[in-house]
């Protein structure tokens, strides 16, 4: 930051002061551009009822690149050089500043405002200031060459709030307003006919408010949270969050059944594999699916299928294919395949049971392991790990026996 530099015994002149404002004003400036670009934003504001058809806009920040002064600053001139300036609304406003909103006359009929902001830059606080009389310095003169005008004595920048009433129709098809040159939607409310006043649930905040998603305390570097999904659900996407290291497994495949009349079983597939880093926006709503693992058959019956697992549309993983049931030999089930990710791998094949040697298919381990152990005699055993197969099973002297089941997929999102 640029300082000015001021000696003992010197006479100060104005610029001296105010080349400091404007080195203090240009480094906040830096600051602010390092941090949010050059977009405007805003923090804080938020709308909420206020008496009757009027809303309260509460205290917050504007925060804009604009010029750095477009008005002579004291002895400085107009300052044509782009900076970030920040407005503050220091306390509660009520919109409208007088009277109230308009309610639509039509009955079945609603209009949605918009709440807008802006940032303000005014010259303001004038005052009757002292000039040095050189004729007579212990009386000086009331303003400049004492002519007796009063002078603006800060250049105050806050929120301009204003709003954009939009065109009554029938509810459910009234459309917002876009917001005037200069200014950002910050909120709309919503009056029907008949309203006598404003309600929360009046109120909402546009896709398209540029709103300040996060603050810094908020932040953590790399991928250092994580939320395990070993079911279905939604990821809602944190603030400060703008990309994501997602890995998807499919479910694992269900072993085949054997008895004792020479049915044999083969091991279940492994789940596919996909990971990828992929783009997100706070706020938003992601669909994750878990594949299911595929059950375990009696004798003659495949093993099930894996269910796909996926991260809302940017990748997926198909689940494993059931092991087999033979009275010659039975073949395991095929690994599921990975998509959309950076990385894309095929889950292991599940064990093929060969006849004659008592020797059942054990499940393919899917990526941490845990593939489901065969048996003889005995139910094959479950797949332990997420997309791991289920072991398949040899009859031998004993009656039906079933497959193991395979292992249910997984989803893990680090952000």
């Amino acid at each position: 930051m640029d300082r000015p530099i001021v000696y003992p015994g010197q006479v100060p002149a104005d610029t001296d002061a105010l080349t400091g404002w404007m080195a203090t004003m240009r480094a906040f400036s830096g600051a602010l551009y390092a941090i949010m670009g050059t977009g405007t934003v805003f923090d804080g504001l938020v709308v909420s009822p206020g008496t009757g058809l009027t809303v309260s806009v509460g205290a917050g920040s504007i925060t804009a690149h604009v010029a750095a002064d477009t008005a002579v600053y004291g002895s400085l001139g107009i300052a044509s050089d782009t900076v970030m300036k920040q407005g503050i609304n220091h306390a509660a406003t009520t919109l409208p500043a007088s009277g109230a909103f308009t309610a639509p006359t039509t009955a079945g009929q609603s209009v949605n405002i918009l709440i807008q902001a802006a940032f303000s830059e005014t010259d303001t606080n004038p005052a009757l200031l002292p000039y040095m009389n050189a004729a007579n310095p212990s009386v000086p003169y009331g303003g400049p060459g004492n002519n007796g005008a009063s002078q603006p004595t800060l250049r105050q920048e806050s929120v301009a709030l204003s709003y954009v009433a939009g065109t009554p129709a029938a509810t459910g098809s009234q459309t917002t307003p876009a917001a005037t040159t200069g200014n950002v939607p910050i909120a709309v409310v919503t009056i029907a006919y008949g309203q006598s006043s404003i309600t929360s649930a009046s109120i909402s905040v546009p896709g398209n408010a540029p709103i300040i998603p996060w603050k810094l305390p908020q932040l953590t570097p790399g991928f250092s949270r994580m939320q395990v999904f070993g079911t279905s659900g939604t990821l809602v996407v944190p603030n400060g969050v703008a990309q994501a290291k997602v890995t998807v497994v499919g479910g694992g495949g269900g072993g085949g059944g054997a008895d004792n009349t020479g049915w044999q079983g083969g091991g279940g597939g492994a789940g596919g594999f996909t990971q990828g880093v992929f783009s997100l926006t706070p706020g938003q709503q992601v669909s994750i699916t878990v594949g299911s693992g595929g059950a375990g058959e009696g004798p003659g019956a495949t093993g099930g299928t894996g269910g796909t697992s996926s991260f809302g549309a940017c990748c997926s993983a198909t689940g494993g294919q059931g092991g087999g049931s033979s009275k010659t030999n039975a073949a395991g089930g095929s690994g599921g395949m990975g998509y959309g990710g950076a990385l894309n791998f095929g889950g292991g094949m599940g064990g093929d049971a060969y006849f004659g040697t008592y020797f059942p298919g054990n499940g393919a381990p899917g990526p941490w392991g845990g593939g489901g152990r065969a048996a003889g005699a005995l139910a094959g055993f479950n797949g332990q790990a997420p997309g791991a197969g289920g072991g398949g099973v040899y009859g031998g002297p004993s009656a039906s026996q079933s497959g193991g089941s395979g292992a249910a997929g997984i989803v893990i999102v680090e952000y």
